[in-house]
């Protein structure tokens, strides 16, 4: 009896060595398979992260040619105001100076400080001895403007 108590012993030894081997095998297994399934998020998220970066100094470099861009077209905004406002005076001054020394011309604005300052059509004509048709553009082309 101690015979066979002994192979039977040996026997649920080996078979809860059988079972304790192929439990620790399927555990190990799921942890690899676990694993293998983190090693490809990691890999997966490392190329994600790749990319943004790519985008980011894409995006960095777009940003600083557009901001060069900018200052280029503030710069010639800058130029092309500097020109008109200097052509604006040249033309003021020769339009004064044309205005200072063509008497036909003083008349008229003499006129139209006139119809200005609410002067009748009348003391118009008088003052600036202008023909009635004259003053009577001059003052309705002043009345328009108002």
């Amino acid at each position: 009896m101690t015979l066979w108590l002994t192979v039977l012993i040996q026997a649920g030894l080996l078979a809860l060595s059988t079972v304790v081997l192929w439990w620790w095998f399927k555990r190990h297994q799921s942890q690899d398979n676990q694993y293998t399934e983190l090693e490809r998020r990691l890999d997966y998220t490392s190329r994600q992260w790749q990319q943004s970066q790519l985008e980011v100094e894409e995006l960095r470099a777009g940003i600083i040619g557009v901001g060069q861009r900018v200052l280029q077209l503030e710069t010639a905004l800058q130029q092309f105001s500097s020109q008109t406002e200097q052509q604006l005076s040249s033309l003021t001054e020769q339009q004064q100076a044309i205005a200072l020394t063509d008497p036909e011309s003083k008349i008229y604005s003499r006129a139209m400080k006139m119809v200005q300052l609410g002067a009748d059509l009348e003391e118009i004509m008088r003052e600036c001895e202008l023909p009635r048709a004259e003053a009577e553009l001059l003052y309705n082309l002043h009345q328009a403007k108002q």
